[in-house]
């Protein structure tokens, strides 16, 4: 019975599961920017493809050069994660709110927004304080000290768009 109840439980969960839509996957590339090869990002993290992170999320196995097709398949496979991190948070958000918080959240991290004001202002329905909180998360640690970014800054403006849109 135990077994039965897991695989339904699975089933259910496979059947939930929400896909950011294409206007987030475009807004998480333009500020990702493709890139083939492994670079060190602007807080000093190895990176790939769109924003592959490999201390958080692995590098082993991903040779470059990548295509543009491989780096595609590596984000989505990658924001699944934050898709369900999302979603388990606030299930209700329309689709381009869900898109904009998958985005700020495959930046800022699954813990991160769990304790956010913006994911407290989403619970209490309160959507204009939350989409004004996209704000709050523009700072990056460089040379151990946190300071405003200025991509940051444009990507957070753009998820704040993409949420109110």
């Amino acid at each position: 019975m135990h077994k039965i109840i897991s695989v339904l439980l699975l089933a259910v969960a496979l059947v939930n599961a929400r896909d950011i839509n294409q206007a987030g996957l475009d807004l998480i590339e333009g500020f990702e920017h493709f890139e083939p090869n492994f670079y060190i990002d602007a807080v000093g993290i190895r990176t790939i493809g769109y924003g592959h992170n490999c201390e958080a999320l692995g590098c082993s196995g991903i040779e470059a050069p990548i295509s543009k097709a491989t780096a595609e398949d590596i984000l989505k496979k990658d924001l699944v994660k934050f898709e369900n991190c999302v979603q388990n948070a606030v299930p209700f958000v329309n689709d381009n709110q869900f898109a904009a918080l998958v985005s700020l959240t495959f930046n800022i991290g699954c813990g991160n927004f769990g304790e956010s004001t913006l994911l407290k202002d989403l619970k209490a329905k309160n959507y204009s304080a939350a989409a004004n909180e996209f704000a709050s998360w523009c700072k990056g640690t460089v040379g151990g000290k946190k300071i405003v970014l200025n991509g940051l800054v444009k990507r957070r403006a753009a998820e704040k768009a993409l949420f109110l849109k």
